[in-house]
């Protein structure tokens, strides 16, 4: 099993943008061999925005990276969100 989970927090004025994007990314996610599930969820004490999409493994995940990029490739990310962290992790 593979994780890759996204924290973002959008500039103000950003979040509707921040969350179109994210979907954006999900649906493409879904269309990939490998995902077991894929989803985007806020924070309720913070606002922070969580994407997480689980894969059946690394090299799935590594696969779908460009169909993944590509629905995402116009979007102004440094404009609408203020901080990003992106994590990989597996399973121990």
């Amino acid at each position: 099993m593979h994780i890759s989970l996204s924290i973002m927090r959008p500039n103000p004025g950003n979040e509707s943008h921040t969350i179109d994007s994210m979907h954006r990314f999900g649906q493409a996610a879904k269309t990939q061999p490998g995902l077991t599930l894929c989803t985007t969820m806020r924070d309720q004490e913070t606002g922070e925005l969580v994407g997480l999409a689980v894969w059946e493994s690394e090299e799935a995940a590594k696969a779908a990276g460009p169909a993944l990029m590509a629905a995402v490739e116009n979007d102004d990310l440094d404009a609408w969100v203020a901080e990003m962290r992106n994590l990989r992790l597996e399973e121990v």
